[in-house]
C-alpha cells in the first residue's frame, strides 16, 4: 500500500544527514532545555501581566467596568488572531527560529512599555499621587498591548512545533514526553504568575507618593520575557533549524478561493452539478488535496458555535475578577487578592485532568454509555453555562449586602451627641430646627451623602454650630477602607496610619479620607506638644468609617476608648470562597470541552493539516472574546447578575444547536481516505499528463489527425 510518509525527497534526506547534531542527555537533545525554559518564562510573562490587567484599567486608568472589560477582551482576541500571521510568516518566509526571536523582541518591548505606562510619577507634576496627563499613560498602554498581542500570538504556533523539530524520527517516545513537559511548563508559568503578580500589585511604590505598584506587577513579567529571549538565543547553536517550506494554510485558502471562483463562473444551469462545491477546484488542484480540504471544512463547520464557550470562559480575568473586588478575601491563614482567585483554574486543571481521564471516562465506558467526543464537548458547554448561573447567584448575594445609593435622593447622617443608626432621606433643601429658635437651612445635591455635625457649646441645650460634610457615595476601590476623622477636641490634631499622613485637622473639622488596607490598623494621634495616642481598629474589605474624637478626649492610657467609630459603608461581607463553585464548573467544562475538542479535531484532520485546525481553534477563542466586548458595550442591563444569566442562556441555546449539528456528524478515518487517494494519484497524474500533451500538441499534427480521421470516416460512408 502506498504510504505518504515515505515521500521524502533526496534533498530532504540530505538536509537530515547534514543538520547539526545536538548534545544528548538521557536520550533527549539538550536544546529542548532552552525551549522549555523559554516557554515557562514567556507564559509567566503573559499570564502575570494579564492577571492584573483589568484592575489596572479600572483603578489606574480610571475606566468603568464595561469599558475595562471591552478593552481586556479586545486584547485577548488579538492574542488569538495573530497566531495565524505568525504561522504564515514562519512557514513561508523567516522559519520558526527567526520568527520566534524577532517577535520575542517585539513582545519584550511591549512588556517594557506596559511597565513604563504604569509609573504614575512620569506625569504627576504636582506630586499628589494622581497622573496629570492620563492620555500619555493610555497611549503607552495601548502601544504596549498591541506589541504584546503581536508577539505572544505570533510565537504561539511556532515554539511547540520548533521543539518537536529537535527530535529524530526514531525518538517518538522522547518527543511525546517533551510535549508533556512543555505543557507542564505552560501551566507552571501560569499558576506561579497569577499568584505572584497580584502580590506585587498590592505593594505600594512611587517616587513622590506611594500608590499600588502596577509598575512592579508589569515589570517582573517584562523581566521574565527578557530572560526568555536571552535563554532562547543562547541555545541557538544547538537547534535544528528547518528552512521554511510554504504554509499549508495559504495553500488551503487558495484552493477554497479557486473553488468558489470557479463555481461562480459556472453558475449557469447548462453546466452539470458536482457532488460537492469543492469539486470545482479539480481543474487546478489534485483530488487528494481537495479531499483533505473537505475533511477540514467538515470540522470547521462544527466550530461555528464554539466561540460562545470562550466568551464565557475568558471572563474569569475580567468580570469575575471585578466581582471578587466586592467580596471578602480573608481566608484566615492568608488574604487572597481579587486577581489571585484566577489561580483556582490552573490548580483545578491539574486535579481534574487525571481524575476525568483515569476515573470518570472509564466509569462511563463501563456503564456502556456512548460518551462520544462531541457529546463530551456538549456537556462541557453546559457546565460552563451552569458556572455563569452560579456567578449570577453569587452576584445577587453581593448586591443584597452592598449598600446601594439612590442617585436622585440626598441623604444625611447626624451626630448629636450620638450618631443616628443610618442615613435619613431628605429633599434638596433642608430646614433644621434645633430648638431655642435655632434654625439652619442646608442645600443638598441630588444623590449626595452628607454628614451633619451639630456642635454644642457649654450646656447640652445650647447649639453653636451645624457643620455639613460630604461623604463618599460608593465603596472604596480595590477592597480598601475609606477612613476619616472628625476632630471634636479643642486643639489641632495630627493623625497617621502606616506611612500615610492625614495632615493637621483643626477643631470642629473633618479630615480627608485615607484608604487603609485590610487588617489591624494602628492610628497614631498626636499634637504639637508631643502628646500621643494610638487607636487600633480591625478592618475588613470595602468599608468606610468616620472616627469621632470627642471633646472629652484625653492623652492617657485609656485614650483610645473615647474615640467612637461610626460606620458609613459596611465592609464586604460575602466571602470570596463562594466563587469556588463557579470556578469548579467552568474548569470542569474546560477539561471536558477543550481537551476533547483538540483531540477530536486532530483525529478528524488530514495528517498535513493539523495546523489549519489549530488556527481555526484559536480563531474560535478570538471570536468568543469579540462576543464579550459586543455584549459589554451593547447590553443595557443595569444589574450584573442579569448579564451573567444572559451569557448562560445564550450558551445553553448554542449548546442545543451544537448537539443538533453533532447528531448528524459522521466520524471519518482521514488516514484511510488519504491512502485511497494516494493509490489513485499515479493514475490521475497519468491522465492529467495525457490531457496536457493533447492540449500542447502542434496544430499541424492535430490537423493531420483531423484529416486522417475525416478521410477514414468518408471511406466508411462510401462502403
Amino acid at each position: 500500500m502506498f504510504d505518504l510518509k515515505h515521500l521524502i525527497s533526496a534533498e530532504e534526506d540530505e538536509k537530515r544527514k547534514t543538520r547539526p547534531k545536538s548534545a544528548v542527555v538521557c536520550g533527549y537533545p539538550i536544546s529542548i532545555f532552552f525551549i522549555v525554559v523559554n516557554e515557562f518564562c514567556e507564559r509567566f510573562s503573559y499570564y502575570g501581566m494579564r492577571a492584573v490587567l483589568v484592575l489596572y484599567f479600572k483603578y489606574f486608568l480610571r475606566w468603568d467596568d464595561d469599558f475595562a472589560t471591552t478593552i481586556y477582551h479586545t486584547f485577548v482576541a488579538l492574542c488569538y488572531l495573530t497566531p495565524i500571521l505568525g504561522a504564515i510568516v514562519a512557514d513561508s518566509w523567516l522559519g520558526k527560529f527567526k520568527t520566534i526571536v524577532y517577535l520575542s523582541i517585539v513582545y519584550t518591548l511591549g512588556q517594557i512599555i506596559m511597565a513604563v505606562s504604569a509609573i504614575h510619577d512620569i506625569t504627576d507634576t504636582n506630586k499628589d499621587g494622581t497622573p496629570d496627563n492620563m492620555t500619555v499613560h493610555v497611549a503607552l498602554s495601548m502601544v504596549g498591548l498591541m506589541l504584546i498581542a503581536l508577539g505572544t500570538g505570533g510565537i504561539k504556533p511556532c515554539v511547540a512545533a520548533f521543539g518537536g523539530d529537535q527530535f529524530e524520527d526514531h525518538q517518538e517516545k522522547q518527543r511525546s514526553t517533551f510535549f508533556s513537559i512543555f505543557y507542564l511548563s505552560i501551566n507552571a508559568g501560569s499558576l506561579l504568575s497569577t499568584v505572584i503578580t497580584p502580590i506585587l500589585r498590592a505593594q505600594e511604590c512611587g517616587i513622590h507618593t506611594q500608590q499600588k505598584c502596577y509598575p512592579l506587577a508589569f515589570g517582573v513579567p517584562a523581566a521574565l520575557m527578557v530572560v526568555a529571549l536571552i535563554v532562547f538565543i543562547v541555545g541557538s547553536g544547538m537547534y535544528n533549524k528547518t528552512a521554511p517550506q510554504g504554509n499549508i494554510m495559504v495553500k488551503v485558502c487558495k484552493c477554497i478561493g479557486f473553488a468558489v471562483k470557479n463555481r461562480f463562473r459556472h453558475r449557469s444551469s447548462q453546466y452539470p452539478k458536482k457532488e460537492h462545491w469543492m469539486d470545482w477546484a479539480e481543474d487546478k488542484y489534485d483530488k487528494l488535496l481537495i479531499a483533505q480540504v473537505k475533511m477540514v471544512l467538515k470540522v470547521l463547520f462544527l466550530y461555528i458555535p464554539l466561540p460562545m464557550f470562550w466568551a464565557l470562559f475568558d471572563q474569569q480575568g475580567s468580570r469575575w475578577t471585578l466581582q471578587a473586588t466586592t467580596m471578602d478575601g480573608d481566608f484566615g491563614v492568608l488574604i487572597i487578592q481579587p486577581d489571585q482567585m484566577q489561580t483556582v483554574n490552573p490548580i483545578l486543571i491539574l486535579i481534574l485532568v487525571p481524575i476525568v481521564d483515569s476515573l470518570i471516562y472509564p466509569l462511563i465506558s463501563k456503564c456502556k454509555l456512548n460518551f462520544s467526543p462531541l457529546r463530551r464537548m456538549t456537556v462541557g458547554m453546559f457546565l460552563a453555562a451552569m458556572a455563569f448561573v452560579a456567578a449570577g447567584l453569587v452576584q445577587i448575594q453581593i448586591d443584597v449586602r452592598i449598600t446601594h445609593f439612590d442617585t436622585h435622593v440626598p441623604r444625611i447622617f447626624f451626630f448629636l451627641p450620638q450618631a443616628n443608626d443610618d442615613y435619613l432621606t431628605f429633599e434638596q433643601i433642608v430646614d433644621l430646627n434645633l430648638g431655642s429658635n435655632v434654625t439652619y437651612v442646608k442645600s443638598l445635591q441630588d444623590g449626595s451623602r452628607n454628614t451633619m455635625v451639630i456642635v454644642q457649646d457649654g450646656g447640652e441645650s445650647k447649639i453653636s454650630l451645624c457643620l455639613q460634610f460630604h461623604d463618599i457615595t460608593a465603596k472604596p476601590e480595590q477592597g480598601a477602607n475609606a477612613i476619616r476623622f472628625f476632630n471634636g477636641f479643642d486643639s489641632a490634631l495630627n493623625v497617621t496610619v502606616g506611612n500615610q499622613d492625614y495632615g493637621e485637622t483643626v477643631p470642629n473639622n473633618m479630615s480627608t479620607y485615607v484608604d487603609v488596607p485590610q487588617g489591624d490598623a494602628q492610628f497614631r494621634i498626636w499634637n504639637s506638644a508631643g502628646q500621643e495616642c494610638v487607636y487600633s481598629q480591625k478592618l475588613g474589605f470595602g468599608s468606610s468609617y468616620t472616627l469621632i474624637i470627642p471633646p472629652t478626649f484625653t492623652y492617657d492610657q485609656n485614650c483610645s476608648q473615647s474615640i467612637r467609630p461610626v460606620m458609613n459603608i459596611g465592609q464586604n461581607s460575602f466571602h470570596m470562597a463562594w466563587q469556588i463553585p463557579q470556578y469548579f464548573l467552568i474548569t470542569a467544562g474546560e477539561v471536558v470541552f477543550s481537551v476533547t475538542g483538540l483531540e477530536f479535531s486532530y483525529s478528524q484532520a488530514p495528517s498535513n493539516m493539523k495546523s489549519v485546525l489549530q488556527a481555526g481553534w484559536l480563531l474560535t477563542v478570538a471570536v468568543g472574546n469579540i462576543i464579550v466586548l459586543i455584549v459589554a458595550e451593547a447590553a443595557t442591563l443595569s444589574e450584573q447578575w442579569a448579564e451573567y444569566i444572559l451569557f448562560a442562556s445564550l450558551l445553553v441555546v448554542v449548546c442545543f444547536v451544537f448537539a443538533f449539528m453533532a447528531y448528524f456528524y459522521t466520524y471519518i478515518d482521514p488516514t484511510k481516505i488519504e491512502a485511497e487517494f494516494a493509490q489513485k494519484e499515479p493514475e490521475e497524474k497519468g491522465k492529467r499528463k495525457s490531457l496536457e500533451m493533447v492540449k500542447k500538441m502542434d496544430p499541424v499534427d492535430r490537423l493531420d489527425d483531423d484529416s486522417s480521421s475525416s478521410s477514414s470516416s468518408d471511406n466508411e460512408e462510401k462502403m
